[in-house]
């Protein structure tokens, strides 16, 4: 029975916890929209807003960082394996592209990533937040479930053409990279490195949309029959 209860969801410190979290990081990522909607504003371009959000975007998506820890103490049921993969992906593109790379901070495809991850992450965190208070509004729902079949595509765009960005800059200044003949006999080539990420999209992002199409069929049509039997 205790196993069992454990699995239904976490306790009520843990809940606190959560909701406390997931309210501050939706606050954090309210803050990047509103900053960008803001830059935006007031320069009459989209070009380098990048530069109007650079810290909050990178003190929230670094926070992220926590949810490997979440689903790592099983406070939350998702798997660690595909967390560590969303999260890291992203804070690595955040700090070891964008941040390492400052050529590429200027680029429109920085700004299509930003402003994909800014609407998913408001609506996902949101959705947390309704969730462990066990009031989610169907709006909320429908959103989590339905505007990635856009965003997801356009964040995946952004990163790889800013990656891809950054690939003569990074082979020009040997950024990262360790070369022979050291102490260690170790060598590491960033550039390379930056290609076989891009290379390794290819088998995860269709496998991770399809995988969330399915989610979005189960969960709405589900909803949809709860809903007509009320």
């Amino acid at each position: 029975g205790r196993s069992r209860r454990r699995r239904r969801g976490p306790g009520a410190l843990a809940t606190a916890y959560l909701v406390i979290y997931n309210v501050v990081m939706t606050a954090g990522w309210l803050v990047i929209a509103v900053g960008l909607v803001r830059a935006y504003l007031a320069k009459g371009s989209y070009h380098s807003l990048y530069y109007s959000i650079e810290k909050p975007l990178k003190f929230f998506q670094t926070g992220a960082l926590l949810e490997i820890l979440h689903c790592a103490l099983g406070i939350v049921p998702s798997s660690v394996v595909l967390t560590a993969f969303q999260v890291m992906s992203r804070v690595f593109l955040t700090w070891a592209v964008t941040h390492s790379v400052k050529e590429v901070q200027t680029e429109d495809s920085v700004l299509l990533f930003v402003v994909a991850w800014t609407i998913t992450e408001i609506i996902r965190y949101s959705f947390y937040t309704f969730s462990l208070l066990n009031h989610l509004p169907y709006l909320i729902k429908w959103a989590r479930y339905t505007l990635f079949i856009v965003l997801y595509p356009m964040g995946v765009s952004g990163e790889l053409l800013t990656i891809y960005a950054a690939l003569p800059f990074v082979r020009q200044s040997g950024l990262y990279s360790i070369s022979l003949p050291n102490k260690y006999n170790f060598s590491f080539d960033y550039y390379t490195f930056l290609i076989l990420v891009m290379i390794s999209y290819i088998p995860i992002f269709p496998q991770l949309y399809f995988h969330m199409l399915h989610q979005r069929r189960k969960v709405l049509s589900h909803t949809e029959e709860h809903r007509k039997s009320e």
